[in-house]
């Protein structure tokens, strides 16, 4: 964390932040007329904190709590403030307060610094005053590749992707964009592979995050799954596949990024803690207790609440006379209330074991027109994503063109033409034809 205070001094023209053996950091500079040497106080927010807790925590005087919080909140909503976040105290040497330092996101850092260079507050009447700026962290961006294999010994994506040197990041957000296409918790088989094309952004402080992805080619079972951000019709960017089909489809194959299929739908079956055969009308996934359970599809809530074994349940309306239903959930999403609008993947509840349960898990249903289905052969009847308009199909062809090629030149060969992964190469535009389907 030692890095927050440098990446300040350096963003906010300070000359120097050099740490000395006692664990003290000289500092100079003319905007704030620091002493030579402060003391740097790092910590973590805990659970719960706003900034007065924070100050009051780390024994700033009752005098400059007010005048902190009254600068930092012209330039960020305080109420954002958030656990887990690291953030630094800077005092000078003869007690004075001097700085404090917050972490907002990876690329942002909310920083309060006191005019004052005389002697130590001691009153209100001689409190200073505060200035609080946004201090955005220098970046770069580098376009990077990966390639995952699934294996027996990484059967999951996250285990392929840690071994491959990326982090769960990129799997949730590969999940986003796939998840209308494959279920990552039942379909996946050893011999799978992924090619992804995305940006890579690295800060100052030598810290790292995903950006955008550009393309993605994933085989399943022999099946190719391309996917090409491009802007739709709406100007926002959205995934296409190589035919320029929308991946956007009306439900997400799983209510779960990432977990285990423990039980599958079934007309009847042992139930586990009464020990007779009854009917189980959905799939119950596998995952720890406060796993996020999203929305498989925009929807209204006709029913948040508790319901005998079902536990603590949602139900979403869906258009097409469907109804989704979430079991045993150890909390409601945000703002989830009977009537309330909720978008795909909003995060309406999470996984638990209320009501009559042997194991933290979802059970996942479906209902068509007062019906309960099988969710995974339902999804698998319902139809792909809309097309591209047909006067950007030319644009779409060439965006998706290069990026297959530039996938391919980064993966070794192994996406974009035919090569290890058997991909088919990238087809050429012919005039305005919609491509073939």
């Amino acid at each position: 964390m030692e890095r927050l205070a440098i990446l300040i001094v350096a963003t906010a023209g300070l000359s120097a932040c050099q740490a000395v053996p006692t664990g003290e950091t000289a500092r100079r500079g003319a905007d704030v007329n620091l002493p030579k040497l402060t003391t740097v106080v790092e910590a973590i927010v805990p659970p719960n904190a706003t900034l007065e807790t924070l100050l009051i925590s780390q024994r700033v005087p009752g005098a400059l709590v007010v005048p902190v919080i009254e600068a930092a909140r012209t330039v960020f909503d305080l109420r954002r403030v958030r656990a887990a976040q690291p953030y630094q105290l800077v005092w000078a040497l003869d007690g004075r307060f001097l700085e404090f330092l917050y972490r907002i996101d990876p690329d942002r850092i909310l920083r309060v610094a006191s005019r004052a260079t005389a002697a130590p507050v001691r009153d209100a009447a001689a409190s200073p005053g505060f200035d609080a700026t946004i201090v955005e962290i220098p970046r770069r961006v580098e376009t990077a590749s990966a390639t995952v294999e699934i294996t027996r010994e990484q059967p999951s994506l996250v285990a392929a992707l840690d071994a491959a040197g990326e982090d769960i990041e990129l799997g949730l957000v590969l999940a986003d964009i796939l998840g209308g296409e494959i279920d990552f918790n039942t379909e996946l088989q050893p011999g799978d592979t992924i090619d992804v094309l995305f940006d890579r952004i690295i800060r100052e402080d030598d810290s790292t995050s995903y950006g955008d992805i550009k393309a993605a080619v994933m085989i399943n079972s022999g099946r190719q799954i391309s996917a090409i951000r491009f802007p739709g019709g709406d100007g926002q960017p959205g995934y296409y596949d190589r035919d320029g089909r929308s991946l956007k489809r009306q439900f997400l194959r799983s209510p779960l990024a990432f977990s285990r299929v423990t039980s599958g739908f079934s007309r009847s079956r042992l139930h586990p803690i009464h020990g007779t055969s009854r009917a189980h009308l959905g799939v119950d996934y596998g995952a720890p207790t406060g796993t996020p359970v999203r929305a498989v599809a925009s929807g209204t809530v006709d029913f948040a609440g508790w319901n005998g074994e079902a536990g603590r349940m949602v139900r979403l309306r869906h258009a097409g006379g469907y109804q989704t239903l979430y079991l045993h959930l150890s909390a409601f999403g945000p703002g989830i209330r009977v009537g309330a609008r909720v978008r795909q993947e909003d995060i309406i509840g999470r996984v638990g074991m209320t009501g009559s349960a042997t194991g933290p898990h979802l059970d996942y249903r479906i209902i068509k027109n007062g019906v309960h289905v099988n969710p995974i052969a339902e999804l698998n009847r319902m139809p792909k994503g809309e097309p591209i308009g047909a006067s950007a199909l030319a644009e779409f062809a060439r965006v998706r063109d290069a990026a297959l090629e530039e996938l391919k030149a980064k993966s070794g060969g192994s996406s974009g033409s035919t090569g290890s992964s058997g991909v088919p190469g990238p087809t050429r535009p012919t005039g305005s034809a919609r491509p073939a389907r």
